[in-house]
């Protein structure tokens, strides 16, 4: 609303399409500001001059304090008591909705996340990508988009005829895959004999032999349903499972061999495999070509992966998009060049990071040297646990598993995801400094302010507000639902996480410099107004990264 006020003068006065406005560095300097350089060259003028002049003849209106040129910026300051009075009733009034400006509505988007291979349990690094993704989704949702979740299921390739090959006969819980695929593959390694064998059962499989099928299948849905129950514990939820075994037979397979032949960038190399010449798109590797299939002429997963990306394409008709770790940055570039070719819009990709073990080593589920979410989550609960017994609260069980489960959540969600997440146990679980904890507790301390003081809220007097700590705190739930916007833009869940950690220290300094309940009726209203709005914000907040809140702690 401010912020279309400002913008609405400014183009009155300078006849300028498009404004932008900043965020001052000190708030001394004002809520918001024009950089005047932009009309220097079309006016002839000193931005120095041209601030002076706007500011003499922009005046101060209902939402408008004051604008004062300093240098070559024009900076607003906002009316602090409508600020107060718009930003608590908007919030009040939309509660669960309030930060959302509805972008979406009308609109859908398909996700892509997780698609991990059905080898082994998840570690912790590859639930960077549901948690990621599952936010994404979450936002979206939030801004009014219609969502659909989907899982691509690698259950044609090498990974599986190696587990395949090291169950044989035998039928084995989910939770000892990763060991038994460990061991196989360390075997593999030092044997090419039994690689061979992996390889016949992967050419079995494709030759469409019912018995190896009925194997690669039984050990894919023992990983499905496992991985899927695992993550179901950070409530984490898939609309549609996509297996690429469907493309191993798919018409669309020669379709697109076909479309990219017209191009004049699909060969046959030496080894009888069609490639796909790519030298013309400067991507970051020596080797220019796309290997799609193999010398019989069957599909590599790249080819399978097109197709694939092909039909989300059709089905998405607003947003498309995938999570990818950073190790598949190349392969993406190389997928979105085919995609060009075929004169497609690739997905939006966002690429994260990967999560470190503390020695610096990369997780990975091939050489065992991992931490499995399924007993991070347990660790987290289980610390949870301890720190409630301390302060011997009540529903410990339940009240642990909230807070243990949003700590897995937030210590990775709280990081920019191109950035590296160096794990260790002791940071991870901490309860102290920047975590789901600290923003829970703040909730839940507004949570009791409320219930104790028993007084009705809903029509507070705004022109008491005067302390800084109350302005400080009514600023920062303003900024609400400009945050979640850059989120949603950017697809970032990040931004959201950091910005609930600086509320809920706001909040602390407001709750512990400004008396909530006191025998002043009018001001105790006013400051509960203040309390239940911050609820709001953090509960709304905490959902977008699919984090629950508990009424105490």
């Amino acid at each position: 609303m401010f912020e279309k006020e400002i913008i609405r003068l400014l183009k009155k006065e300078t006849k300028q399409k498009n404004i932008t406005l900043e965020i001052p560095p000190n708030p001394d300097l004002g809520d918001f500001a024009f950089p005047c350089f932009i009309l220097a060259k079309q006016h002839q003028k000193n931005p120095n001059e041209i601030a002076l002049e706007l500011s003499m003849k922009i005046k101060p209106t209902e939402l408008l304090e004051a604008i004062v040129p300093k240098g070559p910026y024009l900076n607003f300051f906002l009316n602090r008591s409508k600020l107060s009075e718009l930003t608590l009733k908007s919030i009040l009034k939309e509660k669960d909705k309030y930060g959302s400006y509805l972008v979406g509505k009308g609109k859908t988007a398909l996700i892509e996340h997780t698609s991990i291979n059905p080898n082994a349990a998840p570690h912790v690094g590859r639930a960077r990508n549901a948690i990621i993704g599952d936010s994404i989704t979450r936002l979206l949702k939030f801004q009014g988009y219609k969502t659909e979740v989907h899982y691509f299921v690698n259950d044609v390739g090498k990974q599986i005829a190696i587990l395949v090959l090291g169950i044989g006969s035998k039928k084995p819980e989910f939770k000892k895959l990763l060991n038994i695929y460990s061991k196989t593959y360390n075997k593999i390694r030092k044997s090419k004999k039994l690689e061979q064998q992996a390889f016949i059962l992967l050419k079995k499989f494709e030759e469409g032999d019912k018995e190896t099928i009925k194997r690669f299948n039984h050990v894919v849905d023992i990983c499905i349903k496992g991985q899927i129950e695992t993550l179901s514990k950070l409530n984490v939820k898939y609309d549609v499972f996509d297996y690429e075994s469907k493309y191993l037979f798919d018409k669309k397979i020669k379709e697109i061999l076909a479309k990219l032949e017209k191009t004049n960038q699909l060969i046959t190399d030496k080894d009888n495999r069609k490639v796909l010449n790519l030298s013309s798109f400067n991507l970051p590797t020596k080797e220019p070509y796309f290997v799609l299939t193999r010398s019989d002429n069957t599909s590599l997963y790249s080819l399978r992966d097109i197709a694939y990306t092909l039909d989300k394409i059709k089905k998405s008709k607003t947003k498309n998009i995938i999570v990818l770790g950073e190790d598949q940055k190349l392969y993406f570039q190389q997928i979105k060049a085919a995609l060009s070719l075929l004169k497609q819009q690739a997905p939006q990709v966002i690429h994260y990071s990967h999560i470190l073990l503390a020695g610096g080593n990369k997780m990975s589920t091939r050489t065992g040297d991992v931490v499995l979410l399924e007993d991070f989550i347990k660790e987290a609960v289980k610390k949870a646990e301890n720190e409630l017994k301390k302060r011997k609260s009540r529903n410990i069980k339940k009240i642990a598993s909230v807070i243990g489960i949003g700590a897995v959540k937030y210590s990775i969600l709280k990081v920019s995801p191109d950035k590296n997440i160096v794990f260790d146990w002791d940071s991870a679980l901490s309860f102290e400094g920047d975590t789901s904890q600290y923003i829970q507790y703040v909730y839940a301390r507004a949570s009791s302010i409320l219930k104790k003081a028993k007084i009705n809220h809903s029509n507070p007097n705004y022109l008491m507000i005067s302390l800084p700590e109350e302005i400080n705190l009514i600023n920062k739930l303003y900024k609400f639902p400009e945050t979640v916007y850059k989120a949603t833009i950017e697809l970032k869940p990040y931004i959201i996480a950091n910005y609930l950690y600086q509320l809920a220290q706001i909040f602390n300094d407001f709750y512990h410099k400004c008396q909530c309940i006191s025998e002043d009726r009018e001001l105790t209203k006013t400051r509960l107004a203040i309390v239940a709005a911050t609820r709001h914000v953090i509960k709304n907040g905490l959902n977008i990264l699919g984090i629950d809140v508990t009424e105490k702690m």
